[in-house]
């Protein structure tokens, strides 16, 4: 396993349902609405970024918004609970994914 997926399962997925029974490749997380909203007050207690978000619908593809979407950085708060919001109006059951920047200075050496 990778340091970022290490620190992440650590310090972010801590006690969170990793809803990826297989559908997809086994170091992509997937969460329900109530676990995802977690990980991102934790991403932003830990000063990590988040590239993109890729909502799930049933085992299938949903859609993905990323930070370049919102003109901003990957550390930026406001873009990623944005698209969250925006995901959270479909009022669909998705499963939530991100890919994210986690700070070397947060990693072992």
């Amino acid at each position: 396993m990778d340091k970022e997926l290490a620190y992440l399962k650590t310090n972010i997925f801590n006690g969170l349902k990793n809803m990826n029974d297989g559908f997809d490749s086994e170091s992509i997380y997937y969460f329900s609405e109530s676990d995802f909203e977690i990980v991102l007050d934790r991403v932003e207690k830990h000063g990590i970024g988040i590239y993109g978000i890729e909502p799930w619908l049933n085992r299938t593809y949903y859609d993905v918004l990323g930070f370049d979407d919102f003109n901003t950085v990957p550390t930026d708060p406001k873009w990623y609970r944005r698209a969250f919001q925006e995901f959270k109006k479909s009022g669909k059951a998705l499963l939530y994914s991100a890919t994210y920047k986690v700070p070397k200075k947060r990693l072992p050496s």
